[in-house]
């Protein structure tokens, strides 16, 4: 059985496939929002202290001037760090030089780093005049950029091309699941409080995505003790650092906290985290030139909120139709909630949305190919931003999402009808998110999730799964029916084996290797290596690619 093997009874689920999004014209700001002053309309509420520094403090970079063949160096160098140029000499040359590739050539992948330091043909002539220290601190200078904020640690093996169904360890690892989350970070009220929590799911065999929100106010027991969910990673990271933890360890042992409960709750792994403070958030969406919306009718604000770095009211004016979003402009209508008719409900739908509009930008503005974005971007990041990528993931995960189209893309709410699995509450005074079904039963939270963000595998090879009862235990297909559907298995019937003296389970494949990803999946969670032939020729599979007797070894698991 793998990690995420959970043999509580479930309620049925259907299945629905998730879905990431395609691109989105170039933003303009607005600059007369910022400043308006309506102090009696809506709601005035404090978005945090936008006029602390928050850590960050970003150096001067090279600039490439085409044409005029120079590069100036970064201004924070001392003169004895200085490199002594000597400039080169002009190329002369008579001859035409050729830079097309032979029709049949093929390029050879580079990873992040390579593409950095190997410049193509035309670029090496463009740069031929350039001094070859200068170019190579140019480079080390956005490479120590880059290391800073892709340090690793994550793992999804869906990133690898040609998976071998041995490397899987169970239902999840056919998506590549990000954990990403929001906080106030140094110098705002409560810092640590993670107000945004979503997971952008992907499915790269079957070239769609998801965005699942998360209440902040979920309800949750941490430790024995019971707390919001957005406070989770704050406490985690708080009794890391009384029990000594330097910062780095007590920020991982926080976020580590948070992912374990995500997974817990939502039933899925989390592959990789992404912790965005409110700085960085700003600048990202200004570095790519702003973000456009075309904002729904339930999306629509109007609220009045302070703005701590102007130190004046704000008004938050987003009506119907496609809005326009600098950065600024972006994190208070992230943010705002005190108008909306569903409270943080609404909130999380506007969250999506913002995360979808800058996941577009990015893609169509060509920001990865574009040195200057790239820079702007790890500029924004430094400390603000952490992240358990490695460049080449990071690099593998951006040529995945350039393949899922705008229709492939699902924005979920565990409150969105008509699957309203979650409600508020009021315990002891305070106002709390739990599940419908009761404080502590996610089951039906958990069949949703993992039906909505199907293995890409299962759903790739939607085998037909035919269970029979090889015991006395009456009921017993059918509760392993409802286990194997809240994982997103593809359940044709249930019956009783025509003799129900089987002591242990029996896995019989009946398709050979054609569905290879499903056979291991199975034979994961039940414990047992298939077979290819039935043991009893009363059994009619019907149109079943794999048939399961239960046997007398699963009872002591119901």
């Amino acid at each position: 059985m793998n990690e995420f093997n959970d043999n509580q009874r479930r309620r049925k689920r259907p299945s629905i496939d998730g879905m990431l999004p395609g691109s989105s014209p170039q933003a303009d700001r607005h600059p007369s929002l910022p400043g308006l002053s309506h102090s009696n309309e809506g709601a005035r509420r404090e978005i945090g202290n936008f006029k602390a520094a928050d850590g960050f403090h970003p150096v001067s970079k090279p600039k490439i001037i085409q044409g005029a063949q120079s590069i100036s160096r970064p201004s924070n160098l001392s003169e004895s760090m200085r490199p002594q140029v000597r400039k080169a000499p002009p190329i002369k040359t008579t001859e035409t030089i050729d830079l097309s590739l032979d029709a049949g050539a093929r390029k050879p992948k580079k990873s992040f780093i390579q593409k950095l330091r190997h410049l193509s043909r035309k670029q090496k002539i463009i740069f031929g005049a350039v001094p070859a220290l200068i170019l190579a601190g140019f480079l080390l200078f956005n490479y120590l950029q880059i290391s800073q904020v892709f340090k690793g640690g994550g793992g999804a093996i869906a990133l690898q091309e040609g998976l071998d169904p041995s490397q899987l360890k169970g239902e999840g690892d056919g998506r590549i699941n990000i954990l990403l989350l929001g906080k106030g970070g140094e110098g705002h009220t409560a810092p640590d409080l993670t107000d945004t929590i979503l997971v952008a799911s992907i499915d790269p065999i079957n070239n769609t995505g998801s965005l699942l929100s998360i209440p902040r106010d979920l309800y949750v027991d941490q430790n024995g003790s019971y707390t919001k969910i957005n406070s989770v990673y704050a406490n985690a990271k708080s009794a890391s650092s009384a029990q000594g933890s330097d910062t780095n360890q007590a920020e991982e042992d926080g976020i580590k906290a948070l992912e374990d409960m995500v997974s817990d709750k939502m039933g899925i792994p989390v592959h990789y985290h992404l912790m965005v403070d409110f700085e960085a958030f700003i600048q990202a969406i200004d570095t790519v030139g702003g973000i456009e919306i075309d904002v729904p009718e339930n999306a629509t604000v109007y609220e009045t909120l302070y703005d701590h770095q102007a130190e004046q009211s704000y008004v938050l004016n987003v009506q119907q139709g496609v809005s326009s979003f600098d950065g600024k402009r972006a994190l208070f209508y992230s943010r705002s909630r005190q108008t909306s008719a569903r409270g943080d409900f609404d909130r999380t739908e506007r969250q999506r949305l913002v995360i979808l509009a800058l996941k577009e930008k990015i893609l169509s503005a060509g920001t990865f190919a574009n040195p200057a974005k790239i820079t702007g971007l790890l500029d924004s990041f430094g400390d603000n931003v952490r992240v358990n990528m490695t460049i080449n993931e990071m690099l593998r995960l951006y040529e995945i999402g350039q393949k899922i189209d705008a229709s492939n893309v699902a924005s979920l709410g565990l409150a969105d009808p008509p699957n309203q699995l979650v409600q508020t509450d009021n315990i002891n005074g305070l106002s709390i998110v739990r599940p419908v079904a009761g404080l502590d039963d996610y089951d039906d939270i958990r069949s949703y999730v993992r039906n909505t963000l199907r293995d890409g595998f299962l759903a790739s090879e939607d085998a037909k799964v035919l269970i029979l009862n090889g015991t006395n235990r009456a009921g017993l297909a059918g509760e392993k029916a409802e286990e194997l559907e809240s994982f997103g298995y593809n359940i044709i019937g249930m019956d009783t084996a025509p003799t129900q003296n089987y002591t242990s389970t029996v896995l019989v494949s009946l398709r050979g290797d054609d569905k290879k990803f499903t056979k291991s999946y199975l034979e994961t969670r039940l414990n047992v290596k298939a077979v290819d032939s039935l043991p009893d020729s009363n059994i009619a599979p019907g149109e079943a690619d794999f048939v399961i007797i239960l046997g007398n070894n699963e009872t002591s698991n119901f």
